[in-house]
């Protein structure tokens, strides 16, 4: 028999919390192979939470856990209920839920199955097929919260993974454990986010589930919106390699820009072969700062031998990058026009200048991005 624990982080949540805590436990009649019990971490709630929590642990003394803490954010809610999970009851699982009735605990079978079938992170997905968001939420928060999960999606580079923000979630206990240094510099709803981004990177095996998310009846909301936005744009800029990567990449723009410059215009070389040689130029900029920033993670190691095979490999996919630009160039400069073009009635500019720019930045990032993972700083 293993043990799921379903962990509650509440704050005034006593309109609720007595039946979500009974239905959760009422899991346990449908379940042969699994023992649910229930860890609530009440974060100094002034209504009647805790002491709702007390009563039925009376009743059911074996099955339901109480830490009572300070109010220090979702994230920081959720760490001490995982060390002490970790410490006390010791489960092969964790199920994160809002306590809010917001997650249906009659789902909780559907995360079991996953998890016995092999996953070790199962997210309840809103966005995917069966999935949904509440019907009566108004649309600013509708394109808010898919907006949020697109950009996040986006900007880790992992638009097959649906679901970033949604708290409902099943994560096997070895995975907390290894997370725990790394998810405790998150207090607030971030840590989601985190969480998540922690096991893709240890290469946890992950599944989704779809979720119905129903919006809460009893009390208020905890999110302040700006501080969240904030939060995840802050997370995607210090944890992401493809944001990293951008900005190594805008940086190599610039040498590769400046050299295609100084080819053409001081030096009077043709346009194609100028752009060319600064794109080569720009290419040995690229790999260091990619391999000791952007990949640090997959840092390369080794003697110079290594370094050296893994730069001649880094030329050879960014030779493709070299063609296209050439051949992007030369087509757009025959089928379009060589000639100045007004942007916004603000600046002249030639138009390979613009040509460039457009071919780098939806063409050359993507394609890059794609093959340096694959052949040059691979998945350790």
């Amino acid at each position: 028999m293993k043990k799921a624990l379903v962990v509650l982080p509440t704050y005034n949540e006593g309109g609720t919390i007595k039946k979500l805590i009974e239905d959760i436990l009422d899991q346990n009649k449908n379940l042969s192979n699994w023992d649910v019990e229930v860890l609530i971490n009440d974060s100094s709630s002034t209504d009647d939470t805790a002491k709702m929590v007390k009563d039925l642990h009376k009743k059911f003394p074996k099955k339901i856990y109480l830490l009572e803490t300070k109010k220090e954010g979702l994230g920081k809610a959720y760490h001490q209920a995982f060390v002490y999970a970790i410490e006390h009851i010791q489960p092969f699982i964790i199920i994160q839920m809002d306590a809010d009735f917001s997650h249906n605990p009659n789902d909780i079978p559907l995360f079991l199955n996953e998890i016995a079938k092999g996953a070790d992170f199962v997210v309840g997905a809103r966005y995917i097929k069966g999935g949904s968001i509440p019907k009566d939420w108004g649309i600013h928060r509708k394109i808010l919260s898919f907006v949020a999960n697109w950009v996040i999606r986006l900007g880790f580079m992992k638009p097959k993974i649906h679901e970033w923000t949604n708290g409902y979630r099943a994560i096997k206990i070895w995975l907390i454990k290894d997370a725990l240094d790394h998810i405790e510099n998150y207090s607030g709803y971030v840590f989601q986010i985190a969480m998540l981004d922690y096991a893709i990177k240890k290469r946890a095996k992950l599944a989704e589930i779809p979720n119905n998310f129903i919006d809460r009846k009893y009390g208020k909301s905890k999110i302040f919106v700006s501080q969240y936005i904030f939060q995840i744009l802050t997370y995607i800029f210090v944890h992401s390699p493809f944001i990293k990567f951008v900005i190594v990449g805008l940086i190599g723009f610039a040498v590769d820009f400046g050299f295609a410059y100084l080819f053409i215009n001081k030096l009077h070389i043709a346009k194609t072969p100028a752009n060319m040689y600064s794109a080569e130029l720009a290419i040995f900029f690229n790999f260091m700062l990619n391999n000791f920033w952007s990949f640090k993670d997959k840092k390369i190691i080794g003697d110079f031998f290594a370094y050296l095979i893994k730069f001649i490999t880094f030329n050879f996919v960014s030779s493709g990058s070299i063609i296209i630009q050439g051949v992007g160039l030369s087509l757009a400069l025959k089928f379009i026009g060589d000639k100045n073009i007004n942007v916004f009635g603000l600046i002249s500019l030639n138009s390979w200048i613009i040509y460039k720019v457009l071919i780098v930045a939806f063409i050359i990032i993507p394609y890059s991005y794609i093959l340096y993972n694959k052949f040059i700083w691979k998945k350790k």
